[in-house]
Order: structure tokens, then sequence, then C-alpha cells
């Protein structure tokens, strides 16, 4: 099989090999790529391949062809390749790996969900890390939690909604981030989940949930609902005491004043009517193009690869094609409703700085993930088994269905402090889209609010101040748990025990549910992490196959110790 690809004629400062190259023409580069396995013999892959200056000066082409260049070198002289010729080769297969699967950025740098379910962080956290909780002045148990990078507020909201379910605790997170969109849709969030119920339905309200976490496209009802509360918290932000009144549960105090005016900036954005702002549909295009390369023409069948050879292996088997293709396709994730989803979602908007013509100009885009997909952190597992049957081997549940239903059951269980119970519901009109679910409403706050929010507090935290966190007296030997995510694990520092109260909980998102990683390379990333904690004073917690994530507890004790206090999981997941 030959391949011919058109570079053009006017290429300048390419280096010439005249010896080997001089019979290729100026204008095209032929590619000739046996089509035998990669198993076969390496003398029998040998194939011309134009210099590497050629390459180096058409990045778009490189990038294209990379995957390819490991299988195809310059033929050398003679009857075999010396071991330093097969040695570089195969270092160039491997380096092309990541390309091959992908440009390898497709969760983006700016991160918008998480890359794991969420946890009920009460129910994961050891045993020995909570029975050195601190009693605070009203003599209840004080739970401290750090969560580094969880981008969406989802284990908040399940920490918060099962609360009920555990001993009374007051519990105190603190949220530390690399950038402020993270922190405004955290508060976004936050807000919606304590509306009252008076204001919006439990199933008004779990749609609109997914809606803004999930939709790059969102309906005109959930747009206002969006500009209805940007200007709410523009006040938030620039009214402490304002703030305090209506959201107590919320703590901006540790934000800088820089901050503070960049939050405003943001939310500004979001009420903006004009939808020339953010023209998400070309900039998810383009994120896309950018992301495939030459495989974009082909996404689908990329699409069905990554979801059945990388997805589900991992047990995210109830994430169906047709849905994953969707959000990968248009970042459609959780469409409920039959109306038009034609108003951008704002929030899913973060800038940069590009360097344009020599210099640094800020601009605003979508640079966030485009291979994973936000069905992870609510569609994956349940409580309820029926949720996860199987057909002919094919689940009876989509994502976007368990989805809704564990977002239904959470923030009705915040509501009523009772577990959801869909076949007990009292109202079920799916119309009028005010689902109640069966509770006794007397337990619910004079405002609809839950009752038990004045036993959690959630504290914003200055951007990427853990480095610094130890400096602080406040801050020493604090916390009892501490959830870092897979994209912030860069942050993990020996210091880190400094702020770590005894035997406290060390919980790290892996990257198991990257599509553009290898199994080795989520093998070597789960090992540099146990190596970077240990650095850190943190022993592992021996766990089983497949978690997405791994434990940790501060102190050096007895393999046996830890392994019998593992916490179950609460949730069932699917069998790979």
């Amino acid at each position: 099989m030959t391949q011919e690809l058109q570079v053009g004629n006017n290429v300048k400062g390419a280096e010439a090999d005249q010896g080997r190259f001089s019979h290729l023409n100026p204008g095209k580069c032929r590619l000739g790529i046996l089509p035998a396995s990669l198993q076969a013999p390496l003398p029998r892959r040998q194939r011309h391949w134009p210099p590497r200056g050629l390459l180096r000066h058409l990045p778009s082409l490189a990038h294209s062809l990379a995957a390819s260049r490991a299988a195809a070198r310059p033929i050398e002289r003679g009857p075999c390749l010396s071991r330093q010729r097969e040695e570089e080769w195969r270092r160039d297969l491997s380096r092309a790996a990541m390309t091959a699967a992908g440009s390898g950025n497709g969760f983006g740098t700016t991160a918008w969900w998480g890359f794991s379910p969420a946890l009920d962080l009460q129910a994961t956290c050891l045993e020995a890390s909570m029975e050195h909780l601190q009693l605070s002045q009203d003599g209840i148990p004080e739970l401290n939690i750090l969560l580094v990078g969880s981008v969406d507020g989802r284990h908040i909201l399940k920490t918060m909604s099962q609360a009920h379910r555990w001993p009374r605790r007051k519990i105190n997170f603190y949220v530390l981030e690399n950038n402020l969109e993270a922190l405004g849709r955290q508060l976004l969030f936050l807000s919606l989940a304590v509306e009252p119920l008076e204001k919006m339905g439990l199933q008004e309200k779990s749609e609109t949930f997914l809606e803004l976490m999930g939709n790059t496209l969102l309906r005109g009802q959930t747009a206002a609902y969006l500009q209805e509360k940007a200007n709410l918290f523009i006040r938030y932000v620039t009214d402490p005491d304002f703030q305090q009144a209506h959201l107590p549960l919320l703590d901006l105090s540790a934000l800088k004043f820089k901050e503070r005016d960049q939050l405003e900036a943001i939310f500004k954005f979001w009420r903006n009517h004009d939808p020339q702002t953010f023209q998400i549909k070309q900039l998810w295009d383009l994120r896309l193009r950018q992301y495939l390369g030459a495989r974009y023409d082909s996404r689908r069948g990329v699409c069905d690869w990554d979801l059945n050879m990388k997805l589900h292996e991992h047990g995210a088997n109830v994430i169906n094609f047709r849905e994953f293709y969707r959000w990968r396709d248009t970042g459609m994730a959780f469409e409920m409703r039959e109306a038009p989803y034609d108003i951008p979602n704002k929030t899913l908007a973060s800038g940069r700085l590009l360097r344009h013509k020599g210099e640094r100009v800020p601009a605003r885009g979508y640079w966030g993930d485009v291979a994973t997909g936000p069905y992870i952190i609510f569609g994956i597992e349940a409580e309820d088994p029926s949720l996860l049957k199987t057909t002919n081997g094919i689940p009876s549940k989509s994502a976007q269905e368990i989805s809704l239903h564990n977002v239904t059951a959470l923030l009705y269980e915040l509501s009523y402090n009772t577990r959801y119970d869909p076949s007990a519901s009292s109202d079920e009109e799916g119309m009028s889209g005010n689902l109640q679910g069966a509770g006794d409403h007397s337990k619910l706050g004079a405002n609809g609010g839950p009752p038990s929010i004045e036993d959690a507090r959630v504290c914003f935290l200055p951007l990427n101040c853990l480095p610094e966190l130890h400096h602080k007296g406040k801050y020493q030997q604090l916390f009892n748990l501490i959830f870092v995510s897979c994209s912030m694990v860069h942050v993990l520092k020996p210091n880190v025990n400094l702020i770590a109260a005894p035997k406290a909980t060390l919980i790290v998102e892996l990257t198991n549910f990257l599509p553009d990683l290898h199994k080795e390379q989520v093998s070597v990333f789960s090992s540099q992490v146990a190596k970077q904690v240990a650095e850190a004073g943190f022993v592992p917690v021996q766990a089983a196959d497949k978690r997405p994530f791994s434990l940790f507890q501060l102190g050096h004790q007895e393999a046996g110790e830890i392994c019998n206090e593992f916490p179950a999981l609460e949730m069932t997941a699917p069998g790979p």
C-alpha cells in the first residue's frame, strides 16, 4: 500500500539529504507502508521517509504522521540493522504510542469534571483517621477535608447528602483549584443543590444540574437560570455580608482580592446575553480537530475504539455508543427534554494567554476534555442494582438515565435526610418537571432547604496554594482526609504531611478513564503516585483491583492493620 501526501513545493529550511532522498519528488513525500502486522521482522518494515527537517518545519504534517514514522524508517545499507538502530526504532515507536491514541491531550488543560465517580468521603475515610477527629466548640467531632482539583463539587454534594447515614459530625471542605472557572462552577452547583424546592422542583433541579455540568448548549430556561445566578454571584464576591446572609454554607474569606475581582469578571461573562461571545460549536469542532488530527474524518471509529477498548475495559460498560458519540461529536452529554438546546453554556469557557506575533494575548475558548466525558462522575455506578442489569449482555439503562437517577437521589437525600425511593414516589408527574420524592416533608428547613446544611462548610482556598499551606499555623495538622485529582498530582510534595492530621487518609484519583493512556502508562502512573506519596510519609492501603483511585494513610503501620479497615464501596459497579 502506498500513500502520497502533498506538502508543497515552497518548503523552506528543510534539511535535504541528497544522498538518500534525491529520488523524492520535492512536492510530494512518498511513504510506503507494508500492510503487514508490526510483529513482522524489523527489516521488512524499513521504508523511505522524508528527512527530519522537513517534518520539523511542517508541524501539522508531523503530527498526523508521527505514529506512522515509528513503523517506517529510512533504509539502512547492509544486510541488517545494528543493535543501536533497533533500539532507536523501538524508542520512536514508544514515543508515538501516545499519538497513535490521539494527540495525547484529550483531557485538555482545563478540567470541567472529574475522571472518577463521586464518593461519600465519610465512607471512604479510614477508621484510624476518624479516631483522631478534633471536637468543635459545640463538642461535635469535626472532619476537615482538603479537595485538590476535584473541579465539580461531586464529592462535596455526595458527602453532604449522605451525612445523615453517619454519626453527627461537622464537615469542613477546603477546595483548592488551579483555575477560577472551576471555583465558579462549584459555587453554581452548590447554590443549585440547596435551592428551595418551592422555587425549583426536584426533577427540574436534577436536569438543570446535568445540563450545566456536561452540555455545551443549554435550553433557554437553563440559560435564564444561569444569568440570574451570575448576577447573584457578583454580589457574593463583592459583598461578604450579603453572601453570608444568603449562603452561609460557603466561605470566600480566604480568596485574594485579585481572585475575587477575576471571579466577578467571570460571572459578568456568564450573564452576557450575546451568544457570539462564546461560539462553542465552532470551538468544540476546532478542539476535536486538534485532538484527533488526521483521524478526524474517521472519528466515529475512533470513538468506538475508545469506548469499547478503553472505557468499557475499566468498568464503564453502561455508556453506550450512541450517547458517547453524540457527546464526542457535539459536546452534548445530557438531552432529557424535547426542547431546543441552542444557547452556549458559558460556564465551559476558560481563558488562556496565547502567543500571537511575538506577544502574549489573552484568549477565551474551550480547552477542556473531549475524550472521556462527564458520564463517569454519576453515570457508571448506582446503589440500586436494577439500574445496572443487562439484557443479552447489553445494559438496560444508559449512562444518561443512571446519571439522572443518581443526581435526583442525591438532591432528594440532601433535602429530606432520607434515602431516595423512586418506587414510593408520591408525585411522578414528569410533564410538570416538579418531581417530589416520598419522605417526611416536615424535615425540610424553614426555607425549604436541607436541615443538615448547618453542619457543613465549604471554604474556597487561593489558587495553587498547596505548597504554602504548611506555613500557616491554622492549616498545620488540620486535614483528616485529602483528595487529589489525577490532574493535580504534581502538587504532592513531601511537605504535604505537615498539613495532614495524625493517621490522615489520602485519596489519589487514577487515570483509568483516560482513553489516551495505555495500560502500561496507567500502571506507571499508579507506581509513580505511590512513590511520590511515600516521600511524604504516606503508606498504601491494599485495595481491590480496578478502583479508580488509590488510598493511602499517613504513618508507618503494620500491613494487616491497614488492610483490614479498608472501607467497602457504597456503590455497585458493573463488571468489566
